[in-house]
């Protein structure tokens, strides 16, 4: 895929593993610099490597989303070695307590993951919005999720966190709009991949006795495709969003389910 995202600096959090990987190496491809940001360097030190392997330029930036000042220090490590930041991918998040009803939730559990899943994307777009505005030019995806377009029992602190992700993306395009910056959320639904099996699956599997791959096929059955979404699915949408064949879309929310949460 050529997008014309080559030279382009791209600033993405969470890109250990799965979805932040996959989406950071597909940048990668298309040639962009990459400023990979975590608060486990150690687990980035790869992907960045991996991304050399492609051609890329890539470093590693220590950063904790939750925290402002990080940020804003992040964001300028990246201007400093490539001159500015001209996408930025949130993929950083939690996935909160699962199994949970609202009731058993306790508040320090709720706190902790609007903290990171809101608060940490609301503190990295404040950090890249001065530049994009004052160069009048950038693209900003946010990686919500599918529980953020419909609600779900047993997952409401996440659910909850994700819809207000909506928000904020929604607000800051109608307030970067007018400096030709575009903001939107990719939702992913379920993603194949380690944890998908090895919770979602394994989980289900043991509640109605089933195998691990029935279960799989099971969550398969409830999308119109009839397939699960990979990291690549995800890592593509991403790409779109952040070039300009999509320089006419902004705060939207990108269902990559395969047909679930509009269907």
């Amino acid at each position: 895929m050529n997008l014309d995202l080559a030279g382009h600096v791209v600033l993405v959090t969470g890109p250990a593993k799965g979805m932040g990987a996959a989406i950071s190496l597909a940048f990668a491809d298309e040639g962009c610099r990459l400023a990979l940001v975590g608060r486990d360097t150690a687990a980035i030190v790869p992907v960045a490597a991996e991304a050399k392997e492609r051609g890329a330029d890539a470093i590693v930036i220590a950063c904790d989303v939750t925290d402002a000042t990080q940020c804003e220090a992040a964001v300028a490590t990246a201007c400093e070695t490539f001159g500015r930041v001209d996408v930025l991918v949130n993929v950083a998040g939690g996935s909160g307590p699962i199994g949970k009803t609202g009731a058993q939730t306790t508040p320090q559990e709720f706190d902790e993951i609007v903290k990171l899943n809101m608060g940490g994307c609301f503190n990295t777009i404040r950090a890249v919005l001065p530049g994009m505005m004052a160069r009048r030019s950038g693209k900003i995806v946010n990686v919500g999720g599918t529980f953020g377009l419909r609600g779900r029992a047993g997952r409401l602190a996440y659910s909850a966190s994700k819809w207000g992700l909506r928000g904020i993306t929604k607000s800051f395009a109608l307030e970067a709009g007018p400096y030709n910056i575009n903001v939107n959320c990719v939702a992913p639904g379920m993603v194949e991949g380690p944890r998908f099996r090895e919770k979602v699956c394994a989980d289900m599997a043991k509640t109605l006795g089933i195998s691990v791959e029935e279960a799989a096929t099971r969550h398969a059955a409830d999308y119109a495709l009839k397939r699960v979404s990979t990291d690549q699915d995800v890592a593509n949408a991403c790409l779109f969003l952040a070039s300009d064949v999509s320089r006419q879309i902004t705060g939207v929310d990108l269902p990559v389910d395969g047909g679930w949460a509009m269907l």
